[in-house]
């Protein structure tokens, strides 16, 4: 899928990380949504169908993880990439956002020069492709 039509959606309650992620997305060709938690999120996710979901793993209104799990089982949402976003870098992490059905996993602080190249390979490998 070409980056210039791709549609991502980020869900993340920091506005300064939302609007960071959003940035570096948009300069790098991708068509960017932005939810500040999980309920606009997952409107949102139905509404757009993006190509990718970067979702944050803390959120005010529920758990990340459990978001990921519940558009993982969602039969329509299913096939969309979802990546958490996380400050927390262990591998437990990892683990836990892999089991339920992340498809990848990138810790915060995000690396601004190689999100956009991370992206892009996200969506070509698909869901269930973890890049790491």
């Amino acid at each position: 899928m070409d980056a210039a039509r791709a549609k991502i959606l980020v869900i993340d309650d920091n506005p300064t990380n939302l609007k960071l992620v959003s940035l570096v997305l948009t300069v790098d060709g991708f068509d960017v949504s932005t939810a500040a938690g999980a309920v606009e999120g997952l409107a949102t996710l139905r509404r757009e169908r993006p190509a990718l979901t970067y979702c944050d793993v803390q959120l005010p209104d529920a758990d990340g993880i459990e978001l990921a799990r519940e558009i993982k089982a969602d039969p329509e949402l299913a096939g969309t990439v979802v990546v958490a976003l996380t400050a927390y870098a262990m591998d437990a992490d990892r683990e836990r956002a892999l089991a339920a059905g992340c498809d990848g996993f990138i810790s915060k602080p995000i690396d601004t020069r190689t999100l956009g190249r991370d992206t892009q390979r996200f969506i070509e490998r698909g869901p269930g492709a973890d890049l790491r």
